[in-house]
């Protein structure tokens, strides 16, 4: 069953009949995390990076911000039995759509803020499509943890 994450938005799961799925990653980044053990997935799409500019708006959702998002999502996964070393991870989206002159560079500074929180926190990508000039939709199966990225009519597997 496709369980659809909103945009500034996260799910997780341990029904291995859920498919969590989200649409237009552009500047945005996804985040899938998956535990082979238990079998608990989660995807998160946040939109910027730092909550410091609306303290207000990451109270009331966190998972539209990088920094308030990301630990979100991996507390609601742990709460499931996940364990983060045996998290898979993989990332999509950061895109720089309609900012051709590179003026605001969300989807740059999504990516820099999410690498260096895995960074502090020990945290591996195992795979990653991110950049370019286009938008995604990235769907993980809480079942295998397999994780694909469509774009323009093709898919892959991360």
């Amino acid at each position: 069953m496709d369980v659809i994450v909103d945009i500034a938005d996260m799910k997780v799961s341990a029904d291995p009949a859920d498919e969590l799925v989200t649409y237009s990653l552009g500047s945005c980044l996804g985040v899938s995390i998956w535990d082979p053990e238990v079998r608990v997935g989660g995807l998160l799409h946040f939109m910027l990076p730092q909550a410091s500019v609306s303290p207000e708006k990451a109270r009331t959702n966190p998972a539209m911000f990088g920094d308030t998002g990301i630990p979100a999502l991996f507390r609601a996964a742990y709460e499931l039995g996940a364990v983060k070393q045996r998290m898979i991870v993989k990332v999509a989206g950061g895109s720089s759509l309609l900012d051709d002159n590179g003026t605001f560079n969300i989807g740059k500074r999504n990516y820099v803020l999410l690498r260096k929180i895995f960074w502090k926190n020990g945290v591996l990508i195992d795979a990653e499509d991110v950049g370019g000039s286009l938008s995604r939709t990235m769907r993980l199966s809480v079942a295998t943890g397999r994780v694909t990225i469509r774009n323009r009519g093709r898919e892959v597997e991360l």
